[in-house]
């Protein structure tokens, strides 16, 4: 039964992809100042600049892959795909939701007006070009999870460590590379009539991609909780415990991914419960290093 209008824009928009956007908030929670009313309002602000960007991108990326999405055995139930929004109307919100996401971020400063810019014409430079280049596809979307969290600490100012940069980096490598190895399973034979790219990488490839991810991000973890503890004034080492649960919640998204799970990271998140609270302990013994530093 087709949808109302409303709610084909409401759908079109992936409201449940926004929970990528939650990345804004791991600088300036890592930094100790999301606990401080104005930080957290520029973050906040951050957050939503970054939705209105993600769901511009949404509505310009399924206005140009319409054919494509149509031969998807999910995507072809996408409002734009299915023809419950005309493409003149989806392009014109998609443009004005990228144009509002900058203004908005230039209310914060123009920091976070550069970061929100830059993630609009990497998505736009993907959608043209690179997500019909191998390798290029998957860092491409990669680099849009970093985009993210560079755009929380842009809006509050404050440093972003080298190893926090790297388990960024590399945390959302691996979940692309499971994203497009789910993708390729799912589909089989017709990966690469739905996606070019599909067809360019071996199994083996696209494993060997996801053990070095997974390994630089368990390494580089490692090495930012050590970093932060030497400038800690805590006699527990909280840093270090953190490591166990973090690794622990990896390990398990990755044993995921090698099951098939890997199609839609917010899925995954939302529904594993072992994951929800490995992440849950992984949070509060990492929020009371910083609060107690």
């Amino acid at each position: 039964m087709p949808r109302s209008l409303s709610r084909a824009l409401l759908a079109e928009a992936r409201p449940k992809q926004w929970i990528k956007n939650l990345l804004v908030f791991a600088a300036p929670a890592a930094a100790g100042v999301i606990d401080e009313p104005k930080a957290l309002g520029q973050t906040i602000v951050a957050f939503v600049c970054f939705c209105l960007a993600a769901s511009g991108t949404y509505y310009l990326n399924d206005a140009a892959d319409i054919e494509a999405d149509r031969l998807h055995p999910k995507k072809q139930f996408r409002p734009i795909a299915a023809g419950e929004i005309d493409l003149p109307l989806a392009r014109v919100l998609g443009v004005g939701a990228i144009l509002m996401a900058v203004v908005l971020a230039f209310a914060v400063n123009w920091h976070l007006a550069v970061t929100v810019g830059a993630y609009v014409v990497l998505t736009t430079t993907y959608s043209l070009w690179m997500k019909h280049v191998a390798v290029l596809d998957v860092v491409g979307v990669a680099a849009g999870f970093v985009l993210r969290a560079i755009g929380g600490a842009a809006a509050v100012d404050v440093p972003i460590s080298d190893w926090f940069f790297i388990v960024a980096s590399f945390g959302s490598l691996l979940m692309v590379v499971g994203k497009r190895r789910a993708e390729t399973e799912e589909m089989g034979a017709a990966a690469a009539e739905f996606r070019p790219t599909l067809g360019m990488y071996p199994r083996e490839y696209l494993a060997q991609l996801q053990t070095i991810a997974t390994a630089v991000v368990l390494v580089g973890y490692c090495l930012w909780a050590f970093e932060k503890a030497a400038v800690s004034e805590s006699s527990t080492p909280w840093f270090e415990l953190s490591i166990v649960p973090f690794a622990v919640a990896v390990l398990r998204y990755v044993l995921l991914l090698d099951t098939g799970h890997g199609g839609a990271p917010e899925d995954v998140v939302l529904s594993d419960r072992a994951l929800q609270i490995m992440g849950g302990v992984w949070l509060v013994v990492f929020a009371i290093g910083v609060y107690s530093a």
